[in-house]
């Protein structure tokens, strides 16, 4: 195992020695066989209410990844200067549920808040990929062009035909990652899916909750039937036009927002810089660290857990280790451990286990780790043939030594992501930073909410930057 292994093996384990991972349900195995029920019959419901709910989860996920696609096209193109780099970072570091909770005393539980709760993180994120994709392409361009082409012409004529496949690719993944976060929004009372499996859960309804459950995971698998480019151009011009109505924004409101709600309260009261210090050092050692540290707990045994649970099961959906029938079903099982958004997944656990930090650690740890496993399992099956019969030997000698640089840098990316999901657990009850933020978001202290993001979003951009210093240090 190479230094970047071991380093997050040890910060796995020593999370281990301080986390709360006790089970306080009493009798999981009746909420178990209870769940089992509703998953055998589920109970179909076919409401208006149901079917708008799905329009709006297809709806804010189109439109929002068109915005971010855009702004962070738009972005890419300065993303050499350190100021758009730094607002890029800021912007992605922050999680949809995040900016939708800041946006809603702004725009209220309407449309606009959750295509906007899509877009905004996501503009950072493409952003970042764009350029990442552009600078390979302008760095080993195939085709060579007089010294004085335009900048616009190499693009057009040189770079994009090279990496339409991939920006078509990575597109269409984070059009996926935006229907989960469009469901995800509905936990927060926006008219998305999520607002429907919330309640059916909750109340015990679990035939509805399951029926609901696998139409998303039917939209999942349908992707690539119709999200292709011929397709999205139609897609994102009726969902415009299917765009429901409604928005309370005003710029007074606004002006309100900015200038009062979320400044801080001793600067209101006029208490001067002195009052503005207590009051961080009181948020500081009441409610930051406490959630700073939880999240970094709940996040490395996910890291952890991932990466064992990758290393398991990548064997099974490589064609190199196992038949087609086999490869199939481990193949359909990580598909829906990666289509369940883990927010709602550890509510599910919740229910089971009750409230500690064990539903978190299990949820993010199957969800990265059917990601990890899917792509390790792709990588596996490229490079030379076999050389032994033995797939033990297979295994620990040729496959795993020759994939483990790849499977390792996409584990210390998973890592950053693992961050921002385990920051929201907090709405769910678990004391991670996400739970101080809803609650001063509950008791209408803004500026304690925000406060309390920007601590969530400088712990992102930390683990981001100790990510990608980790990832240099792997042997290629």
């Amino acid at each position: 195992m190479t230094k970047p292994g071991l380093v997050l093996l040890g910060l796995g384990l020593l999370a281990f020695g301080f986390a709360d991972l006790e089970l306080s349900n009493s009798d999981p195995l009746q909420e178990i066989l209870a769940l089992l029920q509703g998953a055998v019959q589920p109970s179909p419901d076919f409401s208006l209410s149901l079917w708008q709910a799905v329009l709006n989860t297809l709806t804010f996920a189109i439109i929002g990844t068109t915005l971010g696609a855009l702004v962070g096209g738009f972005l890419s193109w300065g993303y050499r200067w350190w100021p758009v780099k730094v607002i890029t970072a800021f912007l992605r570091s922050i999680h949809e549920l995040f900016w939708a909770f800041l946006l809603l005393p702004l725009l209220g539980l309407t449309p606009l808040c959750g295509v906007l709760a899509i877009a905004i993180p996501f503009s950072g994120i493409f952003a970042k990929v764009y350029a990442e994709l552009f600078e390979e392409a302008r760095q080993a361009r195939s085709v060579e062009l007089p010294l004085h082409t335009r900048h616009l012409d190499r693009f057009f004529y040189v770079w994009l035909p090279e990496l339409w496949g991939e920006l078509k690719h990575y597109t269409s993944y984070r059009f996926e990652c935006a229907l989960r976060s469009s469901a995800v929004l509905g936990f927060i009372g926006l008219p998305t899916l999520g607002y429907h499996l919330e309640t059916w859960f909750r109340e015990g309804d679990y035939g509805q909750a399951f029926f609901l459950l696998y139409l998303f995971y039917l939209i999942i698998a349908s992707l690539r039937l119709w999200a292709k480019p011929s397709v999205m151009p139609w897609a994102v011009m009726l969902a415009v036009l299917l765009f429901p109505s409604g928005n309370s924004f005003s710029m007074g409101r606004l002006h309100q927002y900015l200038t009062v709600d979320l400044w801080p309260w001793p600067l209101r009261q006029g208490e001067g810089w002195v009052g503005l210090w207590a009051w961080v050092a009181r948020l500081w050692s009441e409610q930051a660290v406490e959630g700073i540290v939880q999240s970094l707990i709940v996040a490395q045994l996910a890291v952890l857990l991932s990466g064992l649970l990758a290393l398991v099961w990548f064997p099974f959906v490589s064609r190199r280790f196992v038949g087609s029938w086999s490869g199939r079903f481990s193949f359909f099982v990580l598909v829906v451990l990666r289509s369940t958004p883990e927010y709602l997944l550890a509510y599910v656990l919740l229910v089971i286990f009750g409230p500690s930090l064990l539903p978190a650690v299990i949820a993010l740890s199957l969800h990265n780790g059917s990601i990890l496993a899917h792509l390790t399992g792709k990588r596996a099956d490229q490079g030379p043939g076999y050389w032994s019969t033995k797939p033990v030997n297979q295994y620990l000698f040729e496959t795993l030594p020759r994939v483990w640089s790849q499977f390792f840098a996409y584990l210390a990316y998973r890592w950053e992501v693992i961050i921002r999901e385990s920051a929201i657990m907090g709405f769910l009850g678990i004391y991670t930073l996400g739970f101080y933020i809803d609650s001063a978001f509950s008791f209408n202290r803004y500026d304690e909410a925000l406060f309390l993001i920007l601590i969530a979003a400088m712990l992102n951009l930390s683990v981001d930057r100790f990510g990608r210093f980790l990832r240099k240090q792997i042997p290629q």
